[in-house]
């Protein structure tokens, strides 16, 4: 077995649909949170940073067609590389004018443009916006994902990060996504300090059930400044232990519907400002490490996903 044998993997994904390695171009717009600026609420979620969702995109006061060209032209040099995806990255990309957001998509619509992906909030989703999506979608034959966050499906803990929205607003923007034929992708991040093992699997369920199309996971970074910060100097929240991390992904994977795509099983962090993040290991070896104990104990993507489509009359000779 290999990483493509134990979870379908994001970069196979590519490579079955645009016939060869697609590499993402991220785009940071000069946008805000309703979160941040008193919409839904303020002071952000407890452990985003000033950054937003993102730490090595260009800066926003690069248009969107200079960001892609100059990160297009340096990964084709290094890469050889010849189709793209662009990524409105940082914030939420849908909090602005309807026109404004129009404007942006557009111009990102350059050669060798294979898809498009927007990163957003849940409580950001509206019929207008993913009409036009919708509209770009098929008069370009360019392939468009949502990116939602969620992190977590236990709105409890939801609260507890200050993310200004509950499962509710996630589970109706996934329907509307849907209802477009649009692609939705969600960031998961898998060791909130207040989240237990059913949280993991419950995660996992609700995200099938709901028919994503793929899914990122996230170990949580605690950033200098935060309040997650503070929280976490004054011993407030206990960080899982590396190993119950591995779990925890693993448990995730195998309940997870097989057909969803996988972009990744932990993220990247900034080096500086942090306090605490991928427990001081790079992730890259952690990653590697989950996939080796998969392999080691037969498990597999999917392999627990039968709580679906009337588990309890499966069995049934009627």
């Amino acid at each position: 077995m290999n990483q493509i044998d134990v979870y379908k993997t994001y970069s196979e994904y590519l490579k079955n649909q645009f016939g060869e390695k697609v590499y993402k171009l991220p785009i940071s717009l000069p946008l805000t949170c309703p979160n941040r600026d008193g919409c839904v609420g303020t002071g952000g979620c407890t452990f985003c940073g000033e950054e937003g969702g993102s730490f090595e995109n260009l800066s926003n006061q690069l248009s969107v067609k200079e960001q892609i060209s100059k990160n297009m032209d340096y990964i084709k040099k290094r890469y050889k590389a010849k189709k793209f995806i662009a990524y409105f990255q940082n914030f939420s990309n849908t909090y602005l004018p309807l026109e404004k957001f129009k404007e942006y998509v557009r111009d990102a619509i350059l050669e060798d443009i294979v898809g498009i992906s927007v990163s957003t909030r849940p409580d950001c989703i509206n019929d207008n916006y993913l009409l036009f999506l919708k509209e770009i979608q098929e008069k370009y034959d360019i392939e468009i994902t949502i990116e939602l966050g969620l992190q977590t499906v236990n709105y409890h803990s939801l609260e507890k990060i200050n993310r200004g929205h509950s499962l509710a607003e996630f589970i109706d923007a996934v329907l509307r996504i849907k209802r477009f034929n649009l692609r939705v992708c969600t960031h998961l991040i898998l060791n909130l300090p207040w989240d237990h093992m059913i949280d993991v699997i419950e995660n996992a369920k609700v995200l099938s059930a709901l028919d994503v199309d793929e899914i990122k996971l996230h170990s949580l970074y605690i950033v200098e400044g935060t309040v997650l910060a503070e929280e976490y100097k004054n011993d407030e929240i206990t960080m899982i232990s590396k190993d119950e991390y591995i779990e925890r992904v693993i448990t995730f994977l195998e309940y997870i519907n097989p057909e969803i795509v996988i972009q990744r099983i932990i993220g990247r962090a900034p080096e500086e400002n942090t306090l605490f993040v991928n427990w001081q290991e790079s992730w890259w070896k952690i990653r590697d490490e989950i996939v080796s104990q998969m392999e080691q104990r037969k498990t597999y993507q999917g392999i627990k996903c039968d709580y679906l489509n009337g588990k309890a009359l499966k069995n049934l000779n009627i």
